[in-house]
């Protein structure tokens, strides 16, 4: 079968999972092909062997029970490079694009800063904070050892292991004492009773649900940033959490700016911790 007669039979197939549905046939046909977008539109007649074709018809199975196209193809952009994704890992969102620039703007102006990632998922916060800055220092903690296993491939995979010590730890249970400038997380915020979409599913809840209002884990470390005298912390949220965080961070006389993802809803703030 051609690349073309492959797009055209499984158009249907796939619209009621994605709105997207060419543009996801064409990922896996690079995907199983090896080749770039360009290629396969240059070479609309190419003819599929029997075991592509098989690994292709596989492909558009799978995702026809909303199982996530990363997951199918192991394989996520962020921040315009790619990253190896594990099934049972969390699957990097364009939005956290916006939280490793945040933490960047005030990293930057720090000598040799020491930071924590609580919950750093596939690695991909940590391992892009340590390819934009030449002389971090980074703890990244996670509570799930598949997912660790992951970062320590994508830090690999970008050069960067040299400056991320990756742990296995519940917070900061298993962190050694040190003085830390900042913690950035991406951590658990949706409350527990919200339904997900279908192929949301498919993720770890331990790396979606954040407690009864979503919020909890969020307070936990603001408390962390206080017990250990850490005056920085960079972190995504849900869209409305905002006006619950603003009353405890405004309590306390804490400097704080939140910020919107692409569409315009709020996705994370910037908490200074007061001298």
């Amino acid at each position: 079968m051609k690349i073309k007669d492959i797009i055209s039979k499984n158009l249907s197939v796939l619209k009621e999972v994605t709105d997207i549905p060419q543009k996801e046939i064409y990922i896996f046909l690079g995907f199983i092909l090896e080749k770039d977008f360009i290629w396969l539109t240059l070479n609309q007649d190419y003819e599929l062997s029997f075991s592509q074709l098989q690994k292709i018809n596989d492909c558009i199975k799978k995702r026809a029970t909303h199982y996530p196209v990363e997951y199918i193809t192991n394989r996520v952009s962020f921040y315009g490079e790619e990253f190896n994704i594990y099934d049972g890992v969390l699957i990097p969102r364009p939005e956290t694009e916006l939280l490793v620039d945040k933490a960047y703007d005030i990293l930057k102006e720090i000598t040799s800063p020491n930071i924590v990632e609580i919950g750093t998922g596939s690695g991909i916060i940590s391992t892009m904070l340590a390819k934009k800055i030449e002389n971090i220092n980074i703890t990244a903690v996670d509570i799930n050892p598949k997912a660790l296993e992951l970062a320590k491939l994508n830090a690999s995979k970008h050069n960067v292991s040299h400056k991320i010590d990756f742990v296995l730890s519940d917070l900061f249970t298993n962190v050694k004492d040190a003085q830390y400038h900042m913690i950035v997380s991406n951590p658990p915020y949706i409350a527990n009773d919200f339904e997900l979409p279908k192929n949301v599913l498919y993720e770890p809840k331990e790396a979606l649900f954040g407690g009864n209002k979503g919020d909890e884990l969020i307070v936990d470390i603001v408390n962390i940033c206080i017990n250990k005298n850490i005056k920085y912390f960079c972190c995504e949220m849900g869209y409305d959490q905002k006006e619950p965080l603003s009353k405890i961070f405004d309590q306390n006389g804490w400097v704080y700016e939140f910020y919107s993802d692409y569409s315009g809803f709020d996705r994370g703030f910037i908490l200074r911790l007061k001298e």
